[in-house]
């Protein structure tokens, strides 16, 4: 019988990467594109998103009757029964019903999740949460995501909602945030907080080697690392800003949930995951209770660019 395959698509807010995997969960092929460029429409995005999965197919050589079922994430509120997206603040989608135009071209059982809890089932199923009950994560990227492990199952709350972490609202008169609230823990601590507090410090004539990268959208982590590995103070700021208000959330949520274990995934914290885990630590025990706090381990995610793939891999597992 002829071995089959399932493809797994990361959908952020700046790239698309697609893997298929075997049956022995071993990516075989993979490829990253940009999901979009400022200002582009659905039909753009949702273009790139269909390509990615015909280009993994052609390059890969494997014909369609081979393909057991794709999944995907997106970084937004996600209606997981009916296969449609109904609101992402980083990506032109708004009751997008993805799951009737990945049938419709592709012709086999299709699944989505969010992002961030894809992210963290991946890392919980294969990755550095393996062997804990009760998991908090929040990945930070382009945006800032979360995903809850309660008691060894994957909790999305009513209506597949819950842990929507990157809009907590730490500063009711902070920075506006994507969502169309102010000061969220996304406007603060992603990249895209990042990248509007650089616009800010460099328009007031301050000099950053990341100035001219943030004009147009949001600065690549490498790019950062670069800037820190120099001292550039916008850079570092803004950094310190991240994590200071990363490490307040953090209080909170080990306070609401006494997990076993906090874990931080996305581009930034793969790119830069020490820094931030030892300025997250300076910090967080400030922002809870000491009694909760002894009984919870911090730590980074170890799938890197894969946690959102491997999440995939485990939801279709999970509902075939």
């Amino acid at each position: 019988m002829p071995e089959k395959y399932r493809i797994c698509l990361d959908v952020g807010g700046t790239k698309v990467l697609g893997a298929v995997f075997n049956e022995a969960r071993e990516p075989v092929y993979r490829i990253k594109k940009k999901s979009a460029e400022n200002g582009e429409g659905l039909e753009n995005v949702e273009q790139v998103i269909l390509s990615v999965v015909e280009e993994l197919l052609d390059a890969s050589g494997i014909p369609m009757e081979q393909v057991a079922a794709i999944a995907s994430s997106i970084p937004g509120v996600i209606d997981q029964k009916a296969g449609v997206v109904l609101f992402t603040p980083n990506l032109p989608m708004r009751n997008y019903d993805m799951g009737s135009a990945m049938k419709k071209r592709f012709g086999v059982p299709f699944f989505i999740g969010n992002d961030v809890n894809l992210g963290v089932l991946g890392e919980y199923r294969f990755g550095a949460a393996r062997g804990y009950r009760n998991v908090v994560g929040v990945f930070v990227g382009t945006g800032v995501g979360g995903g809850l492990i309660l008691n060894g199952e994957l909790f999305t709350g009513n209506a597949f909602k819950a842990a929507e972490i990157g809009h907590m609202v730490l500063d009711p008169e902070g920075p506006l945030c994507g969502c169309g609230q102010r000061g969220c823990l996304e406007a603060f601590s992603s990249k895209q907080g990042m990248s509007a507090y650089i616009r800010q410090q460099t328009a007031r004539g301050r000099a950053s080697l990341l100035g001219e990268a943030v004009q147009t959208g949001v600065f690549k982590s490498k790019k950062l690392k670069k800037a820190l590995a120099v001292n550039d103070p916008v850079a570092m700021e803004a950094v310190d800003r991240s994590c200071h208000y990363l490490a307040v959330a953090t209080g909170s949520l080990i306070n609401i949930f006494s997990p076993d274990l906090v874990l931080y995934g996305g581009g930034v914290i793969e790119a830069l995951g020490d820094l931030y885990l030892d300025k997250i630590l300076g910090e967080v025990d400030r922002y809870c209770m000491p009694e909760i706090r002894k009984t919870v381990e911090l730590k980074c995610a170890s799938l890197g660019d894969d946690s959102v793939l491997f999440g995939a891999l485990a939801l279709i597992e999970e509902n075939t």
